[in-house]
């Protein structure tokens, strides 16, 4: 579907002016004063159709509400080397701008280990890197190119990615669902870089998981995709794309020792995680407590249902049964574990 017409945006915005206070309250924090523009998203998440885009987006507006969303960024992650351990395990950061003025988000999928805090601490910094995206990002991009910015572009890094990496098929589950349902088309294209050979046997786990929607704007690069990514301009690739199929792997591996941080963007360190961080302890109203003290990570609710959760588990454990019948992988499958 191409732009929403204008009798559907009408009729959604009609439906939209119905909602309770609250709803219309958190409504703000989602749109930033772009309301068709935003209802383009939702409507073309749901094929056009009105009403069902307009469940989704309310449903939506209550999962904020629910989860005390719009002030998830006021609620740092500390002490700062705890949310070190987090950026350096669950690896993501902004490298630039493409010519156009979209965001480029880096993504180190194959690197990240996921292994330094509880699940819901990786959910809550997912959520807040969306929210500050959002709310600070986005506006300031279009601002500056005096047009409206509204979406980004992602490179994905599948550098060191090992078929262990299915273990955490749960939470990148629970991360994606939070994306679909919440914070649908705000990515133009997925590409995807640095392959090794294993990754066809995860995207076959993966790929059955994917809404029809996003698979569409995958786009898996030869290399490190350096020729293609280009267009985006140089400084703005991502700094496993410099050099066309140097990866990760090469030096620039996760953490504040990968290299230069103001090059590696995954760092906590770089410029955009320091102006991060600093914005959400200057929205907390607190400062970094001299003791290790730690608070509690946000508990952050993602509808999947119950019949969804067992036709996600069926469908792993149907696809790792095909992948344990080829002899080539069946050693490296024997320490893939999928829990209820």
């Amino acid at each position: 579907m191409g732009l929403a017409s204008h009798e559907a945006i009408n009729h959604f915005k009609d439906l939209m002016d119905q909602v309770d206070e609250p709803l219309k309250r958190t409504f703000k924090n989602v749109h930033q004063g772009y309301v068709v523009e935003t209802l383009e998203r939702f409507l073309k998440a749901r094929e056009g159709n009105v009403s069902k885009a307009h469940k989704m987006l309310v449903d939506s507006l209550q999962w904020r509400l629910q989860n005390g969303i719009d002030d998830i960024l006021a609620k740092p992650i500390i002490p700062a080397n705890f949310y070190r351990g987090v950026r350096d395990s669950q690896l993501i950061g902004l490298s630039g701008y493409t010519r156009e003025g979209l965001p480029v988000f880096a993504i180190g999928a194959g690197l990240s280990t996921f292994d330094k805090a509880s699940i819901h601490y990786y959910v809550q910094s997912h959520i807040q890197i969306n929210e500050y995206r959002d709310r600070v990002i986005l506006p300031a991009a279009t601002k500056r190119n005096g047009k409206y910015i509204g979406k980004c572009v992602k490179v994905l890094d599948m550098s060191g990615l090992k078929l262990s990496a299915l273990n955490q098929i749960k939470l990148l589950t629970t991360i994606s669902t939070v994306d679909d349902l919440n914070y649908p088309e705000k990515t133009i294209t997925y590409y995807v870089v640095n392959v090794p050979y294993i990754f066809s046997a995860c995207w076959k786990v993966v790929k059955p998981l994917l809404q029809e929607r996003t698979k569409l704007k995958i786009r898996v690069l030869q290399g490190g995709g350096r020729d293609e990514l280009l267009k985006m301009d140089y400084p703005s690739l991502p700094h496993f794309c410099r050099r066309d199929g140097s990866g990760s792997g090469s030096g620039s591996g996760s953490g504040s020792g990968a290299g230069n941080s103001d090059d590696n963007c995954y760092s906590l360190d770089h410029p955009f995680h320091q102006e991060l961080y600093n914005y959400m302890k200057e929205l907390s109203g607190i400062e970094e407590p001299k003791e290790p003290t730690k608070q509690g990570s946000i508990h952050v609710e993602v509808p999947l249902g119950e019949n969804e959760g067992v036709e996600l588990h069926r469908t792993l454990e149907s696809e790792l049964m095909k992948l344990r019948t080829r002899k080539s992988l069946s050693g490296s499958l024997d320490k893939v574990k999928i829990s209820d």
